[in-house]
């Protein structure tokens, strides 16, 4: 584990800090890291959510460094393009259930991130944008696809093509973010959202997300059959049985992610 990524474990839920200062901004190397930190928690049993913050008080994170972008090698560019949609469409896929807590300036990369997360809340005092635009690059962390599904075409034109930055009484406004924080309190409020995710049946929770997230690429009857096979399906998990069961009994269930 780099310091650019730091990687704690809390019981059910994991907790991934951007510590690359002054303003946690990414690398290829950290994005690949991401790849592997997600795909780490998804063989991970023990794993159900995930909360993602960066480190003091200023920054979430404020994306990639321009100056890694002030040269003329096209293969580069693509290598860094790469890293970046990869690694954010890996968070999106995600098995548990991934929480940004906003605690600071989100820029560019680092509100893409936020975007590819389930759940997003904000510290009272952050501040959101995509500016790409404005130094002659364009979001490619899926910022221009998923930016528009989550809060609809014209907020995702203003952010983008005008290069509106929001506060988070306005990403509040328009859907960005579901919930504002204390300032300081983001990452504690996000682990009570983690505790939720602990109550829930974690196999439920990982078809009940992949049926939502099917809605973004096909039409809305096309997954009706689908919802209907995952019920089923859960009947060959054991997560089904001990969730009926606990009921009954009266009892906490014992998820075994399985």
């Amino acid at each position: 584990m780099s310091d650019a990524l730091q990687l704690e474990k809390r019981g059910h839920t994991a907790i991934l800090t951007f510590n690359n200062p002054p303003a946690h901004t990414w690398t290829p190397a950290s994005l690949l890291q991401l790849i592997d930190i997600v795909e780490q928690l998804n063989a991970d049993k023990d794993n159900f959510s995930l909360v993602i913050t960066g480190d003091g008080e200023k920054f979430f994170s404020a994306g990639a460094d321009l100056n890694q972008f002030n040269h003329d090698d096209k293969a580069k560019s693509f290598d860094f393009s790469y890293a970046f949609g990869k690694s954010f469409e890996t968070l999106a896929n995600y098995k548990g259930v991934s929480i940004a807590a906003i605690n600071g300036y989100a820029m560019g990369g680092g509100l893409e991130v936020a975007l590819s997360c389930d759940v997003r809340i904000a510290e009272s005092h952050a501040q959101m944008a995509l500016p790409e635009c404005a130094v002659g690059l364009l979001p490619c962390g899926l910022g221009s696809q998923q930016l528009a599904w989550l809060i609809g075409e014209q907020w995702a034109k203003r952010m983008i093509l005008l290069g509106e930055r929001i506060n988070a009484e306005k990403a509040l406004q328009i859907g960005l973010i579901s919930e504002i924080v204390e300032k300081g309190q983001g990452v504690e409020h996000a682990l009570q959202l983690a505790g939720n995710v602990g109550k829930q049946s974690p196999t439920s929770v990982r078809y009940c997300k992949e049926l939502i997230m099917a809605a973004r690429q096909q039409p809305l009857n096309s997954n009706f059959s689908s919802e209907r096979e995952q019920f089923v399906k859960l009947w060959d998990s054991q997560d089904q049985k001990e969730g009926v069961s606990a009921f009954i009994e009266k009892r906490k269930p014992e998820w075994k992610n399985a």
